[in-house]
C-alpha cells in the first residue's frame, strides 16, 4: 500500500481488524457462556467478604492520607523524570544548561518537601 492514501488504508484495515476481533470475542462469549449461571447464596448481597457489616456506612477519613498519597505521586513523578535524564546525561550535547534545568526541577520539588516538612504534614500521629 503505497501512495498518498496508503497509510490511511493500513490504518483502516487495522481498525477493521480490531473491531472484527471484538465482535468475534463478544460473540464467542455469548455462545459459550452458561444459559443460567449458578446463583450461590449471598452472591447478590452488598457485602461479600464473609462477615456481616456492623455499624453505619459513614466513616470519617483524615486528610493526611490524601496528602501522603499526593506527596508519593509527586516524588514518583520526580523519579520518572530524573532517571532517564541521568542515563543520557553523559552523551554529547548536554552541558551546563541541562544541569541548571534539572537543578531547578529538583529545587522546586525540594521546596515542596520543605513546605510539607515545615507545616508538619509529614508527621505521623
Amino acid at each position: 500500500m503505497t501512495g498518498y492514501l496508503g497509510s490511511y488504508a493500513t490504518l483502516g484495515l487495522l481498525l477493521l481488524a480490531g473491531v472484527l476481533f471484538l465482535a468475534v470475542a463478544f460473540t464467542a462469549n455469548r455462545v459459550l457462556r452458561p444459559a443460567r449461571p449458578a446463583d450461590p447464596p449471598g452472591k447478590r448481597a452488598s457485602y461479600e467478604c464473609g462477615l456481616d457489616p456492623v455499624g453505619g456506612d459513614w466513616a470519617q477519613m483524615q486528610i493526611r492520607y490524601y496528602v501522603y498519597a499526593y506527596l508519593y505521586v509527586l516524588f514518583a513523578v520526580e523519579a520518572v523524570f530524573l532517571f532517564p535524564w541521568a542515563v543520557i546525561f553523559d552523551r554529547p550535547g548536554f552541558g551546563l544548561v541541562t544541569v541548571v534545568e534539572m537543578a531547578i526541577f529538583v529545587g522546586v520539588l525540594a521546596l515542596g518537601l520543605l513546605y510539607a516538612w515545615r507545616r508538619d504534614i509529614l508527621r505521623w500521629t
